[in-house]
């Protein structure tokens, strides 16, 4: 027997069981119902009806949901099949449709349908007795009326919203969010337009082809016709030159990038890498100093400024802008200036740019130069978009005939706008209301349908670029894949897959750089420093002994004549004097010099190698701060050198041995210099001939003894030194500047002058032969193998003292110069070559190099292709 419930006297089930005691029956059976079941049992009832009804309900809505969705299927079809015309026949037939009175139509009569009694049908009882017993049912109903109950305590269905409540609370919906001035936008859209603007400005990176290129909008029009007004008012800050001598003269390429959660506004100039610029001011006065560095003569470049913008308050656009067409140019500018303007504007307008020809409401169409070049690079007009500005000057009815013009049809129509600032500074918002209130004070705009405001403009440029774009895209993708299949094969083929970066390019060329320069360290020691020094010293020894002695005939008797006791102090004192002047020759500051320019001689060798060799400015770099290094320790080693010498400016002494190593050194100067000599002479007789320098030193030797002849006579008359020949040149010549014995020869050597040069000099190097020889043989003689006859010897003096000096100046200029050097140098190096480098300063640098720089540009060119193809893969699923 099934056991009654407790009954609870706040709620009751529907249904008891009772056992019933009158009959034999057993089991089960329902009570009789009293008034408040019964009222129940019709709720439930009303409640299983509904239940029973859900399926049918659902199966509706997900019929309804697969309308929705072959409506949207059906709407993405008609976009990418349908032509434009086409959709704009259906748009204006809608419009004749809407334009309809249909109040004022008259349809026939319809005969009145009967009216039908719904009482006489009747559903069948569902009261508790005609419903079967169902395990469970009594808990599922007291489940069913604990939440039907909750709902409708917490969501009272007593007051339904009204339609001007609906639309009060969308307006303050939309007065609480703090919007952009642009219309609400179509995510999708704004998505597949900024994904194409990457992919553009990646493939602007890229040396491709026209078939890898993207439309941009291209804004042309006359001067004066409000291009520059159009421009600011879509991006909302005045930015562009302004000016009366044509101050736009290069193109500039616009890149408004949509930026929806930031809160600042800047504007980057990819080419001058000068980081974000907030104030567009400062955009204005750079835009005008690259606008007018482009000469007068000239007026028009075709070198691109590139500039991009980033605000929550711009579309995704690309947009050129162009200088505007003249008409006549003035007495400063080339007679050429408008054919320039005219083939620049038609460079940028060919497809598959989308051209936004920009005309005044106040000029006729007909006038249009933006339309005029537009109709010649695109008849059909299927790719121009007509802006009519200065709407504000025509009456209502003239501006909607203008915007609907069927003489100068645009497949992508007019936008009439007005965009004119309200304030002092140009605001997108404050110039959108200042247009919807002008265009709302015209009825016949509305009236119309014709499509005016930035807004509007705003909207329609970013759905034609998107529409053109998407058309480009299966084009572009397959010029994309084409040159990454290309520049994959170069890689593979020229550079094995090898991967390098500017970094690594430039870390290597640094240490090649450092090692060689530890090379030269090494080899450039103390002892080659000492052997420069010492060759100075020597050469300027020579000097000494050249004035002083070789100078003077006597010298050939020097051995004889400098022991004689009244001889002797003269020869004393000519020695000191040598002495002197090598010591006191600023000894300091020539030696110190003299080790500068080595090495920075040896730098500039160093830098002249692979891979230096192609960097210039590097270059520059490592011998200017090689010099700052040398400048900054040259005073103090000149000083330090100068103060250690100065006691050899009053007395050298030297030992036996010194003077034994000085009289080798000095018989080796002078059979290097004899050498030297020799080997020039031999030159001159190989060049000239023997036989004939041999002519022309007897005629010079002949010419000048006449001469001191002459000279000597007229001494001795104690006349005037004046004859009819005389020396000039480098021959005794007549007053007609000929030899005298030369008029009856004509084979004459006076004939040659540079035959008589030679001749002189050859005679010199005889005679300085002739006077080394000698002195050899006199410092290898017993006479000059001690130091008690140095006056007999200067030479071998000389280069005891020059050797004393190299080896004092070289001491300091190794301890004040060349150690600090070799120490700071490779880390100067490491400083001012790479670590004070910014990233694109290093890749410029590796770039220079045009062997790296083919490796990087296939390196990147594969790379950058293949980010664009895989964003191109990701539009095209999602399309």
């Amino acid at each position: 027997m099934v056991q009654p419930m407790a009954s609870n006297p706040s709620r009751r089930s529907m249904w008891t069981t009772t056992q019933n005691s009158r009959g034999p029956r057993s089991g089960p059976q329902w009570s009789r119902p009293n008034p408040g079941r019964s009222q129940r049992r019709t709720l439930f009832g009303a409640r299983a009806v509904i239940s029973i009804l859900r399926i049918p309900l659902a199966a509706a809505g997900a019929g309804g949901g697969a309308l929705a969705y072959m409506s949207y299927k059906v709407d993405e079809l008609q976009k990418e099949y349908v032509p434009d015309w086409m959709k704009d026949a259906f748009s204006k037939a809608n419009g004749y449709l809407q334009d309809i009175e249909w109040s004022a139509l008259e349809l026939p009569g319809i005969p009145e349908l009967p009216e039908i009694d719904f009482s006489k049908f009747k559903l069948p009882d569902l009261s508790a007795e005609s419903l079967p017993a169902i395990p469970g049912m009594q808990r599922a109903a007291e489940k069913f009326d604990q939440l039907t109950t909750a709902a409708l305590e917490a969501s009272p269905m007593d007051h339904l919203p009204t339609v001007s409540e609906i639309i009060l609370n969308k307006a303050t919906h939309r007065g609480t969010q703090t919007g952009s001035p642009l219309p609400p936008p179509d995510e999708d859209l704004m998505i597949l337009t900024k994904k194409l603007i990457e992919v553009r400005n990646l493939l602007k990176t890229v040396d491709n082809n026209a078939n890898m290129t993207l439309p941009s909008i291209v804004v042309v029009g006359s001067q004066s016709s409000g291009k520059s007004s159009v421009l600011e008012a879509i991006v909302g800050h005045e930015f562009l030159p302004k000016g009366n001598n044509m101050v736009t003269r290069r193109p500039i390429e616009l890149t408004l990038i949509h930026t929806p959660n930031a809160k600042e506004e800047f504007a980057e100039f990819p080419q001058l890498r000068l980081g974000k610029v907030h104030d567009f001011k400062n955009v204005q006065k750079t835009l005008t100093d690259l606008n007018l560095a482009v000469p007068d003569e000239e007026c028009v470049s075709t070198s691109p400024i590139e500039l991009r913008i980033y605000s929550a308050n711009v579309p995704d656009l690309t947009l050129v802008d162009l200088p505007g067409y003249i008409q006549i140019h003035n007495r400063n500018q080339p007679e050429v200036l408008k054919e320039k303007i005219a083939d620049l504007c038609e460079a940028y307008i060919r497809e598959p740019n989308i051209i936004l020809a920009v005309c005044s409401a106040d000029v006729d169409l007909a006038n249009s130069e933006a339309l005029r070049a537009s109709r010649k690079v695109d008849p059909s007009g299927r790719r121009t978009i007509g802006v009519v500005t200065k709407m504000d000057l025509v009456e209502q009815d003239t501006g909607v005939g203008i915007l609907t013009n069927k003489d100068y049809p645009l497949q992508l129509g007019y936008v009439g706008v007005v965009c004119k600032k309200t304030g002092p500074e140009v605001d997108s918002q404050a110039i959108i209301r200042s247009e919807d209130a002008f265009f709302g004070a015209n009825p016949a705009y509305r009236a119309h349908r014709v499509m005016v405001g930035t807004g509007t403009l705003r909207k329609r440029l970013m759905e034609v670029l998107e529409d053109h774009m998407g058309r480009s895209l299966h084009k572009i993708s397959d010029a994309v894949q084409s040159e990454l299949d290309e520049a994959r094969y170069q890689f593979k083929v020229h550079y094995n897959d090898r991967r390098i970066s500017a970094e690594s390019y430039v870390a290597e060329s640094i240490d090649a750089l450092k090692q060689k320069f530890k090379e030269f360290a090494k080899q450039f020691g103390k002892p080659q420093v000492r052997e420069e020094v010492r060759s100075m010293l020597e050469r300027r020894l020579l000097d000494i002994c050249a004035d002083v002695y070789w100078s003077d005939p006597r010298v050939a008797n020097l051995p004889r004549l400098c022991l004689n006791d009244g001889d002797r102090a003269q020869w004393q004192a000519r020695l000191d004097q040598s002495s002197g002047a090598l010591t006191k020759s600023g000894v300091g500051r020539s030696s110190v010099q003299l080790v500068v320019d080595v090495l920075l001689e040896n730098m500039e060798r160093l830098t002249s190698t692979e891979p230096w060799v192609h960097h210039p400015n590097g270059r520059k770099k490592v011998i200017d701060f090689s010099n700052e290094l040398l400048r900054a320790k040259f005073h103090t080693a000149v000083d330090q050198v100068e103060n250690t010498i100065k006691p050899y400016k009053f007395e050298v002494e030297c030992t036996d041995l010194e003077w034994q190593e000085g009289q080798k050194r000095a018989v080796a100067t002078l059979e290097k210099q004899l050498a030297e000599s020799q080997h020039s002479l031999q030159g001159i007789k190989s060049t000239i001939g023997r036989r004939k320098l041999r002519n022309a030193i007897k005629y010079v030797q002949k010419v000048e003894r006449e001469a001191a002849h002459r000279k000597q006579q007229q001494i001795d008359a104690g006349g005037p030194l004046v004859s009819l020949t005389s020396v000039a040149g480098d021959a005794v010549v007549t007053n007609d500047g000929l030899p005298a014995e030369a008029l009856d020869n004509p084979d004459h050597p006076a004939f040659n002058p540079k035959l008589i040069s030679r001749a002189r000099e050859a005679l010199a190097y005889q005679t300085r032969l002739g006077l080394l020889q000698t002195r050899i043989t006199a410092l290898r003689s017993r006479q000059c193998s001690t130091a008690d006859n140095k006056q007999c010897c200067p030479e071998v003096f000389l280069s005891v003292v020059a050797e004393k000096l190299t080896y004092t100046a070289v001491m300091f200029i190794w301890v004040e110069l060349l150690n600090e050097f070799f120490f700071q140098l490779p880390r100067e190096i490491d400083n001012k070559l790479y670590y004070d480098l910014a990233r694109s300063e290093i890749r410029d640098f590796a770039k220079e190099n045009p062997i790296v720089a083919r490796h990087l540009d296939v390196q990147e060119k594969k790379a950058t292709l293949e980010v664009v193809m895989e964003k191109l893969r990701e539009l095209q699923r999602k399309r």
